[in-house]
């Protein structure tokens, strides 16, 4: 008999297809995240579920449905830090996710934000879209000039080296990063040893950790105020790596000249203070949205559900 899985949002239907050629599949229609009675009925009637950013699969959560069904959380995304993985796996439950398919997509989306940001490509558009624009003139809307400037880096792992090559051979970028440990790179990069280090050192801070319980709040008022006040930061990895309160802050001491920012610490939610400031982009978290991309991602957690229900060992473990 197949094992019975929950993909727990739609996915693209080539994803689906192969999910269902190997197991008995159930998709939960709503594109909200889980609710947690939802969580709980699921760990006690599937074999494994297939979750995303914001099932939120914690201590409480995961005790609470005991005696459990489920034996694996097959996550959709790079980042895991909406599920518990110590609770998970203290209850025999494995974790994989899905890394290496969002590094291309998710570093163009980087660029983005930084090009977006610093040439204030926002505060433009809103111009033209209000009908202000009363035409070209020398003195409007300056901002920073990103070619030759220096980029630095708080995670140096795979979508972190993605961004530094593209800052670095399309931008002439001079690349710096902090990370745990030194890496051995294909471009020129210095290391600093400390985030503040390295935040007082560049024009362009970009954070990509991966989102874990480790590396909460990890970006805080010490990185913002090593910060020089022409300088930008960015986030593409995942929100509650930074202190919201904290960017806002800085922000609105003018510390820092703006920020890019595709995620958020307690998304959806949005501040009201961060969609106020013009000199701040903001991103429905586009990261992975492309066709592309997406079922590149599924079809690797497919390949994890196959895995563990073969005996064999998970391709991409937490």
């Amino acid at each position: 008999m197949s094992a019975r899985v929950l993909i727990t949002r739609p996915l693209p239907e080539a994803v689906l297809a192969a999910a269902r050629r190997d197991f008995d599949v159930e998709v939960r229609q709503s594109t909200a995240f889980m609710a947690a009675d939802e969580m709980v009925a699921a760990l006690r009637e599937f074999d494994a579920v297939l979750p995303t950013l914001g099932d939120n699969f914690n201590a409480e959560i995961l005790g609470a449905a005991e005696p459990l069904r489920c034996r694996l959380l097959a996550n959709f995304g790079v980042g895991y830090n909406h599920i518990d993985v110590l609770a998970a796996t203290g209850l025999d439950i494995a974790v994989s996710n899905t890394p290496g398919a969002v590094t291309d997509a998710t570093a163009d989306i980087a660029m983005t934000l930084i090009l977006m940001t610093a040439r204030r490509a926002g505060e433009g558009e809103r111009l033209v879209r209000a009908d202000k624009w009363r035409g070209w003139h020398p003195t409007q809307l300056l901002g920073l000039h990103v070619s030759g400037k220096r980029l630095g880096v708080i995670g140096m792992g795979r979508i972190g080296q993605a961004i530094a090559r593209r800052a670095h051979f399309g931008f002439g970028m001079e690349v710096s990063y902090w990370n745990r440990s030194a890496k051995t790179l294909d471009f020129p990069a210095g290391r600093c040893d400390s985030i503040e280090a390295l935040a007082a050192h560049v024009d362009v801070l970009v954070v990509a950790l991966p989102g874990a319980p480790q590396t909460h709040h990890m970006v805080a008022t010490s990185c913002f105020s090593a910060m020089q006040p022409h300088a930008i930061f960015v986030n593409i990895a995942r929100g509650d790596i930074v202190d919201e309160a904290a960017l806002i802050d800085a922000l609105q001491a003018g510390e820092i000249a703006g920020a890019g920012l595709d995620v958020y610490e307690y998304e959806p939610d949005v501040p009201a203070a961060l969609r106020a400031m013009e000199n701040v982009t903001l991103l429905p978290h586009l990261g992975t949205n492309s066709l592309e991309v997406r079922t590149e991602m599924g079809l690797m957690a497919v390949d994890n559900l196959r895995a563990f229900f073969a005996g064999k060992a998970l391709p991409n473990p937490v």
